[in-house]
């Protein structure tokens, strides 16, 4: 087990409140967490402390969620390309030149986003139950995004408002889940209590319709992993029915060298699984930097 402390810090990004985690040596190499939809960097609560003896830990609450500040729908456009560019400037302000990304669900497009951008500041990637394919979407549960996005109106938002209820987080929490008592309620609990704040619904619906910009990202990201062959790890729970398994197997048609992991769990694949993803994240993580030191040992091989 990790000494050391993991820290609950805020800054400012466009005037706008952003909370974040933080934990290890400064000096180590960064992994940078984002993510996603209904949770926050509470999602990293167990996963934190298992890696924070060799890496700098930075994990942000995307602007609406968790304790970052959550303008109103009215006063912010809330999208994934704004998302993405904030998590940019707070990347910038926190003095991360280069880091790897550990990416799940709404974290993966605002992360990939990142990675299209700034290439060369992108050293591995970590998905769990991130997608980027369309193989990924599983029918029944998108059914109504791919609704909502279609056309907009109170009979296809009505569906998608039931994904921010208690009873609909819950359902992604232990979704798959083999045992649900390993899942801790305080998890979804929590997200479902932010979740009830005033302006959530306004938040989360103009975020949901905004998903199509990622499926027309997919293509630009899928060039990215054919010419960066950025080093890929995919932990998914394989019994997620949000984002299913073939998203995960997907990826070795653009990085063959791409290393999958399903786990017998579900979307939230930390709450039951964080030891093993902990375990499989640092002995990934610790080959590249000791194949990064012999090429920067032998430059010329």
């Amino acid at each position: 087990m990790s000494s050391h402390p993991v820290h609950h810090r805020t800054t400012t990004v466009r005037g706008h409140r952003i909370a974040y985690r933080e934990a290890g040596p400064a000096d180590a190499p960064v992994l940078l967490l984002l993510h996603g939809f209904p949770s926050s960097s509470h999602m990293f609560r167990d996963l934190l402390p298992l890696l924070a003896d060799r890496y700098h830990l930075v994990a942000p609450d995307h602007l609406g969620f968790g304790r970052s500040a959550a303008p109103a729908a009215a006063d912010f456009p809330y999208s994934f390309d704004r998302l993405a560019e904030i998590t940019e400037e707070f990347t910038e302000q926190l003095g991360l030149k280069e880091y790897a990304l550990y990416i799940q669900d709404y974290g993966a497009p605002i992360g990939l986003r990142l990675a299209l951008a700034h290439p060369e500041r992108v050293t591995a990637i970590i998905t769990q139950n991130g997608n980027a394919y369309e193989e990924g979407l599983g029918a029944e549960a998108w059914a109504p995004v791919l609704a909502l996005i279609a056309e907009r109106t109170p009979e296809t938002e009505a569906p998608v408002r039931a994904l921010s209820s208690p009873d609909g987080i819950q359902w992604q929490y232990l979704t798959g889940v083999p045992d649900p008592t390993l899942v801790s309620p305080d998890a979804y609990e929590h997200d479902a209590a932010l979740m009830a704040r005033p302006g959530q619904p306004e938040i989360q619906l103009d975020l949901i319709s905004d998903y199509g910009s990622n499926f027309a990202l997919y293509p630009a990201f899928q060039e990215y992993f054919r010419t960066s062959r950025v080093p890929l790890l995919a932990v998914w729970g394989g019994h997620d029915e949000i984002f299913v398994p073939d998203g995960a197997l997907a990826f070795r048609r653009d990085l063959p060298d791409a290393e999958i992991h399903l786990l017998p769990t579900g979307h939230f694949a930390l709450e039951t699984h964080a030891a093993q993803i902990a375990a499989l994240a640092s002995d990934f993580l610790g080959r590249r930097a000791t194949a990064d030191d012999r090429q920067s040992d032998h430059p010329h091989d």
